[in-house]
């Protein structure tokens, strides 16, 4: 005898669960809140932020020269901007995070939106809903001529709609250029970045001010820039070998002074074997040399001052001015002569006779004092308005200084005295206290150029060539359905036994345009152009 066991069987025991890692998690969530959309704005915005300094404030990878100038402009405020790296803004470690923070942020975001995008494309539109008079676009026609679904299909192929056919239904979407332009948009942001990348890794540059003359040539060479900066992959032996000699420097100027053209011509002097070139080039015209370009960014004027100390000996120094950054073009700098006063019969030089002269350079100097500004930036009256220092100008020391700017600290604790000031105009000749003589015998100009690599400049201008196209897709294109369903004649219908076809349409998104386009279906459809509709109470 068999007995039966009436109890219930007890469930199968659960596995137990596992616990997540909550570093595999945290990694995870963090990595989905990067590559979101929201995150990429902000940091899109953040960097646009993190720009504005590099905008306002000078940067020494363009003009050194304004950097200097704003540290004595502004003593107190410059070494913190310094410090927060805001003369340097776009090599920066906080720049450099965010930049990288928003590439990341955009690969993750775009390449699954390109894999769902391509997925897409290669999918057929779908079938028709059951009930096409619920859709916010829904009409009914007689079409004799379009009496089967492929003459429907023929006609929406023509106005480019991509089409599905299956049985007497027919299938159309169109305006996929909506996501394509909106993933190439955020593809050529991604690109941007790269060119950016690019150039700062194999790219450089370097500022160099160039007087006129020979004896001023300049070899394309790390130690004959006043200010070089290489990127991470490049060496200084990779710098393309050529030299330039500034010839001659043309400006043209307005009657106000506002100037109208810049032009200089100089010298080219490439080592592959030939022969010497003249080349001109201006501010909005580069000279290129080879894999570089060489931009001129500004002129000025370099005074030609002869000095005879008591002992007969002379000296000639031509030394740039720099302008103070009026209309005028007022220079200011300083002529050292720290060779002078060399006893012939024991030559050696007293520590203490050194000369200087430091003071302005006015190209159009006024008729009348004060003397501390030109009146226009051509040279129509050329003056230089110095004051004269003797004593320990502080060169011997080797604390480095600036050869534009005299050493005020040699002048505060009165190693170097002032032993008189003067106006001198060109050919004028100033005699000192102790006999010796200083003359002004003109001036020479110079420019200052900046000779730059950049080999992500082309594709930066293909990426917002794109990105243009890829914004004016994303703004203007609309994602859009229609189905057609072709009913076949029926005899006791109003018609009159032609067939039916019902059309509803769907736009995906706002699109007040839909109404009219998808009337102009109906009528391309339709045998006369004149469709018999019969919409549902609602249609537009």
């Amino acid at each position: 005898m068999t007995t039966v066991d009436d109890r219930p069987a007890s469930p199968p025991a659960e596995a137990p669960r596992r616990r997540p890692n909550p570093l595999l998690a945290l990694l995870r969530n963090s990595w989905r809140q990067l590559t979101s959309m929201r995150t990429a704005l902000v940091l899109l915005f953040l960097l646009a932020v993190a720009a504005i300094p590099g905008s306002v404030l000078p940067q020494r990878g363009v003009n050194p020269e304004k950097v200097n100038q704003y540290f004595v402009d502004h003593p107190d405020l410059a070494p913190r901007l310094d410090q927060a790296g805001m003369f340097e803004v776009f090599g920066s470690v906080w720049f450099s995070a965010i930049y990288l923070l928003l590439f990341t942020s955009l690969v993750g975001c775009v390449l699954p939106r390109v894999r769902d995008h391509w997925r897409a494309l290669r999918m057929t539109p779908p079938a028709a809903p059951k009930r096409l008079d619920r859709l916010p676009q829904h009409a009914v026609l007689a079409a004799p001529a379009a009496a089967d679904a492929q003459a429907v299909a023929a006609v929406l192929r023509r106005r480019r709609w991509r089409v599905a056919v299956r049985g007497n239904e027919v299938s159309a979407e169109k305006g996929y250029l909506k996501e394509t332009g909106n993933l190439l948009f955020h593809t050529s942001l991604v690109a941007i970045l790269l060119g950016v990348a690019v150039g700062s890794w194999y790219g450089w540059h370097g500022n160099r001010l160039l007087v006129a003359g020979e004896e001023n040539a300049f070899c394309n060479t790390r130690q004959q820039y006043s200010e070089a900066s290489l990127g991470a992959r490049v060496d200084s032996a990779d710098l393309p070998p050529f030299c330039l000699t500034l010839d001659d420097f043309e400006a043209k100027f307005l009657p106000s002074g506002q100037p109208e053209s810049f032009r200089a011509r100089v010298t080219v002097d490439e080592p592959d074997g030939e022969a010497k070139r003249t080349a001109d080039f201006s501010v909005n015209s580069p000279l290129r040399l080879g894999p570089a370009n060489v931009y001129l960014l500004g002129h000025g004027y370099a005074p030609i001052l002869k000095y005879t100390d008591r002992y007969g000996r002379s000296q000639t120094s031509t030394v740039p001015f720099l302008t103070n950054g009026d209309i005028g073009l007022t220079g200011e700098g300083v002529a050292a002569f720290p060779d002078a006063n060399v006893d012939p019969r024991t030559g050696k030089r007293a520590a203490d006779q050194q000369v200087a002269f430091d003071g302005l350079y006015l190209p159009t100097a006024p008729e009348s004092a004060p003397f501390v500004k030109s009146e226009f930036p051509a040279e129509r009256n050329p003056a230089v308005v110095l004051v004269a220092y003797r004593g320990n100008l502080g060169l011997d020391a080797g604390i480095p200084g600036s050869v534009y700017k005299l050493d005020q600290r040699q002048v505060t604790n009165g190693k170097l005295k002032q032993v008189g000031d003067k106006k001198l105009g060109v050919g004028e000749k100033w005699t000192l206290d102790d006999g010796s003589t200083l003359e002004f015998l003109g001036s020479k100009p110079y420019v200052t150029l900046s000779v730059r690599y950049a080999p992500g400049q082309t594709l930066m201008l293909a990426a917002c060539v794109v990105l243009l196209a890829g914004l004016m897709g994303s703004l203007f294109a609309r994602r859009r359905r229609v189905w057609f369903r072709v009913t076949p004649p029926d005899s006791g219908s109003p018609t009159g036994g032609s067939s039916l076809v019902e059309a509803g349409g769907l736009p995906r998104t706002e699109h007040p345009g839909f109404a009219d386009e998808f009337a102009q279906l109906l009528a391309a459809v339709s045998d006369d152009g004149r469709p018999d509709r019969r919409a549902r109470e609602g249609d537009e």
